[in-house]
């Protein structure tokens, strides 16, 4: 009998999958896996807004303001590790063991820091819940393009990562009074804010139990009749919802099973296979990843520094921004289906960019307030939250099945790493100096890197709207497959 590790079949799965109607089983999908976005931009926001709580004698935990920067780092470090070692794993064992496992750490540790009773407490629970995240990261989008059909994977995506700016925005107006101190003493609000995010991800998990494994990861690893099976109950799910008989699949593909890829073999796939789709997949996130970790995140001192804004009010100008950032997504994410990757992308990172340098110009010439500035970057970020959406969607589409999760964790570590290190450190340093040239030739740098970003779209960038997965990029154990035929 012939193991399941060299065993060839032929399939039509992903054709099944991509020729289904919009149903409610995919709202459920949608649901159950993109809602976790919510909770990653409130547990970005809630510490960056109530850091004056976490810094004052009056909020229990009397951090200084380099420890609350601290915390930051060490988040985006445990996001990082955390998308590296749980993109492998669910490479390695599917995407439904390591979504589940993911959020359950995720929960558990921003549970632990509302009861934080010194720092390294408070560093720990920030470095297991950026794991938690950064894993999420992996797992969520791959699976989320491996269950949606092709013709609004595009507009789906982009909106689920677009909702992080919900979660930003509900950060920002609980921020308020808990500052003031109006609702909640203030030693207990901050941590009720961090235990709204533990509730918060215990219903997505209720709702994510549902969710199956991937049909698309159990065929290439030797379980088909599994995959079989959920497919087939998709199918009588929608026509029984819909009361039509579905269409028939067009076209199958044929695949060598196996068990496990090697992360050499991850590796040569990224470098040697498709060093032009690697390239692409570094500017584009090295570009949103500095704009939002260095300007956006610092956004608070700029307020402060400049503009005499109280600690207690960032919120309301923070507020604003988010509800652009989703705006963004949610009204140009149907374009990335219809206009095209290509097209959609350079426009959302190029027009952000000159709409940037504009507003550098304007804040060095020092004519703006402290709310123009603020629309200001409501229409950078309009352009900009559908550009760094649609960055997770190109390196989800444009490598293979069985790399497609470390793509995501690999180029998602790399563009954090680097945005969101150097960019707090120099805007931090920026604001410090008190000049608005010097800040102004912050933005300036943010801006040039995301129009190389854009270039690089226009020149090499792929077009997979309303393409399979599998007709962007083949499967290796496919292209084995045609090798050894």
């Amino acid at each position: 009998m012939t193991s399941p590790q060299t065993r060839t079949i032929d399939t039509d799965i992903p054709a099944r999958l991509d020729r289904l109607p919009w149903s409610r089983w995919h709202w459920t999908v949608l649901i159950g896996l993109g809602a976790v976005w919510i909770l990653d931009g409130l547990e970005v926001t809630v510490v960056g807004v109530i850091g004056p709580r976490l810094t004052g004698p009056e909020g229990g935990l009397g951090l200084t303001d380099s420890q609350v920067g601290l915390g930051a780092s060490v988040y985006v470090i445990g996001a990082c590790l955390g998308a590296l070692l749980f993109g492998h794993l669910t490479d390695r064992f599917g995407r439904k063991k390591l979504f589940l496992l993911t959020l359950a750490l995720y929960l558990a540790a921003t549970v632990a820091t509302a009861f934080s009773f010194d720092p390294l407490w408070f560093y720990l629970c920030r470095f297991l819940t950026g794991a938690g995240i950064g894993g999420e990261y992996a797992a969520i989008n791959s699976a989320i393009d491996e269950l949606i059909p092709a013709r609004v994977r595009g507009t789906v995506d982009v909106v689920v990562n677009g909702s992080f700016w919900v979660g930003t925005s509900l950060a920002a107006a609980l921020s308020i009074p808990v500052l003031t101190g109006s609702l909640v003493p203030e030693d207990l609000g901050w941590r009720l804010l961090f235990g709204l995010g533990g509730l918060l991800g215990l219903g997505v998990l209720l709702v994510r139990r549902t969710v199956p494994e991937s049909p698309r990861w159990l065929f290439i690893h030797g379980r088909e009749d599994e995959a079989e099976r959920i497919v087939a109950g998709i199918e009588r799910e929608v026509e029984r919802e819909t009361g039509a008989a579905l269409e028939r699949p067009d076209g199958t593909i044929r695949v060598r099973q196996r068990h496990t890829i090697g992360f050499g073999e991850i590796v040569s796939t990224a470098v040697r296979r498709y060093p032009r789709r690697t390239v692409l997949g570094l500017a584009l996130f090295i570009g949103q990843a500095f704009l939002y970790n260095a300007v956006y995140f610092t956004y608070a001192l700029v307020l402060s520094k400049f503009f005499k804004v109280a600690d207690a009010h960032v919120g309301y100008y923070l507020i604003p921004i988010g509800v652009g950032n989703f705006l963004g997504a949610f009204v140009l994410g149907r374009l990335f289906d219809t206009v095209g990757r290509r097209r959609m992308i350079a426009i959302s990172y190029i027009g952000s960019g000159v709409l940037l340098v504009g507003t550098g110009l304007l804040f060095r010439a020092d004519v703006l307030d402290a709310w123009t500035l603020t629309a200001c970057w409501c229409a950078v970020f309009f352009l900009a939250s559908a550009g760094a959406s649609a960055a997770y969607l190109t390196v989800s589409e444009i490598f293979p099945m069985e790399t497609r999760a470390m793509a995501i964790a690999a180029f998602y570590a790399v563009g954090t790493g680097l945005g969101g290190v150097i960019g707090p450190v120099l805007f931090g340093r920026l604001v410090e100096t008190g000049k608005l040239a010097a800040v102004a030739t912050g933005y300036f740098i943010g801006a040039a890197l995301m129009i190389a970003a854009g270039v690089v779209e226009l020149l090499i960038g792929v077009e997979a709207a309303g393409r399979s997965l599998e007709d962007i990029a083949p499967p290796l154990s496919a292209e084995e497959e045609k090798a050894a035929a």
